[in-house]
């Protein structure tokens, strides 16, 4: 993929007219659905899948936050939920699929969120590797990003992903004229804190977002729930900082216990089968 600084200008008020009006369309029909690409079909699930496991965690916030995907055999089309849906109600179908400059490319009568798009379309675009984004507002995540020293290396937790961190600072609501700075700061890291906003992961498959994701957020409970007791931090000796990222860095490599975060995947997956019966109708 490469960067278009000069194309990905969406015409906002166009796209919030348009996704304003009703479809007759509300769902993509089964027959829709076995029209599109096997490929489309497949990352729909995975994205619908994704959006059931925030939920099932309690890191949703509302209607907010945002996961995404490239349309495969693509780099200029991308799949989000929309702003309409809480995250147990997703599905396939659900999903609107835009271009880079914001134009619906499937029937939705529900709008997207402009921030979301900004931010996820700018890493896409930017990154080939970048296959699938999870942006999230959690209690733990947010309230590390509002802390001057960010996430600290001060659980085992925080190592496992110490080597693939990146910040970006608080510019305000997200909008077009932040983007190519988020790529800037995210550089080739896969995991970023949005100061005093949340937190984002990228990975080429969902599996990998969602591993990633999961070990921040657990970085971040165990820092606030430490920092709540008011005692002091007892420091990490830095060899074993040394010995924790190396750990960090091969976990997820083709040679760790879990190549890609596959295994913790497949294992949120089969909790879901057991628990949310909705969930079974679209796999």
């Amino acid at each position: 993929m490469k960067t278009h600084h000069n194309t990905l200008l969406p015409d906002w008020n166009r796209m919030k007219s348009a996704a304003a009006k009703p479809s007759v369309v509300k769902k993509i029909s089964s027959a829709r659905a076995g029209r599109m690409s096997s490929g489309e079909w497949e990352a729909r699930k995975e994205v619908a899948t994704a959006c059931r496991v925030v939920a099932m965690f309690g890191w949703t916030d509302l209607l907010a936050t945002h996961i995404s995907a490239v349309v495969p055999g693509t780099d200029d089309q991308f799949l989000i939920n929309p702003y309409a849906l809480l995250f147990d109600e997703v599905t396939p179908e659900s999903l609107v699929k835009v271009d880079r400059d914001g134009n619906f490319l499937s029937p939705s009568e529900y709008p997207i969120s402009t921030g979301g798009f900004a931010i996820h379309s700018a890493i896409h675009t930017a990154r080939e590797d970048a296959r699938y984004i999870i942006h999230l507002h959690t209690r733990d995540g947010v309230g590390v990003s509002m802390q001057h020293d960010g996430l600290l290396p001060a659980s085992q937790f925080a190592l496992a992903i110490w080597h693939d961190l990146a910040y970006h600072a608080y510019e305000g609501f997200s909008d077009l004229e932040e983007r190519q700075r988020i790529v800037d700061d995210l550089g080739d890291k896969h995991i970023m804190i949005l100061r005093n906003h949340g937190t984002l992961t990228i990975g080429r498959t969902i599996s990998e977002a969602f591993a990633l994701s999961y070990r921040l957020e657990r970085a971040c409970r165990m820092q606030i729930t430490a920092q709540t007791g008011g005692a002091r931090l007892r420091e990490i000796p830095q060899s074993a900082i040394d010995k924790g990222v190396r750990h960090g860095k091969r976990y997820m490599s083709k040679e760790g216990i879990s190549p890609g975060g596959q295994r913790e995947w497949d294992a949120v997956v089969r909790q879901l089968e057991r628990t949310d019966p909705t969930f079974r109708n679209f796999r």
